[in-house]
């Protein structure tokens, strides 16, 4: 197993991390299958009131069932944000840049177990998430399928090396606020809707909550 300091760092602004790359990480990535369309998600009111239960394949087809979701971003120590990019077999979005990890709670579960649960399953992490927000929104990606979702947002922070999941993730790369920023004003079409909304409310509102913890007033 190969130490912190023999891994090449995750990139530089702009730079990916693909799967020919994952392949160097050895024991660094893993293929588990951890997305099913029939695991029952949670559909709710826009009160986040718990309507019922219905399978994922369903609950985003055509313009979407509004559910619930979560969406994290996990900072390293240098502020910068870890980025994701949705693997090619994913339904919605393939391809696309996003937050560091998004997801559904399932039926029966309490949020604070599957927002732990996914990032361990899509990046090997464990670290502490603080919530920050929650919104609904609905983001339609063709004819047969969308987002509807009521999505809590949280941030962590965390300077651990992911194990990658290459079911879920083609790459990765960590991006300072500022250049994100300028990324997005420069080329909105490569990040999915949701995560264009939740960086735009986190950088307006919730700025104490993106900062390292270090530079936080004690």
């Amino acid at each position: 197993m190969k130490t912190k300091s023999e891994f090449r760092p995750l990139g530089e602004r702009g730079s990916t991390l693909t799967n020919r790359e994952l392949d160097y990480y050895e024991g660094q990535s893993s293929s588990s299958v951890v997305s099913f369309h029939d695991e029952p998600l949670v559909l709710v009111d826009e009160r986040d009131q718990v309507m019922g239960f219905l399978d994922k394949a369903s609950a985003h087809s055509g313009q979407g069932i509004l559910h619930r979701a979560f969406s994290l971003f996990i900072f390293n120590p240098q502020g910068e944000l870890l980025l994701q990019q949705r693997a090619q077999g994913k339904r919605l979005w393939p391809g696309f840049w996003s937050n560091t990890c998004c997801s559904h709670p399932r039926r029966g579960e309490a949020m604070e177990t599957a927002i732990h649960r996914r990032l361990a399953e899509e990046l090997g992490m464990q670290c502490e998430l603080a919530f920050q927000f929650k919104f609904q929104y609905q983001a339609q990606f063709d004819d047969e399928g969308a987002e509807h979702e009521l999505c809590w947002v949280y941030v962590g922070h965390s300077d651990a090396l992911p194990v990658v999941n290459v079911n879920e993730i083609s790459g990765l790369r960590h991006v300072s606020p500022a250049a994100l920023d300028e990324e997005i004003a420069a080329q909105p079409q490569i990040f999915t809707p949701w995560f264009k909304i939740e960086w735009e409310r986190l950088r307006r509102e919730y700025p104490h909550a993106m900062a390292p913890p270090a530079l936080l007033p004690s």
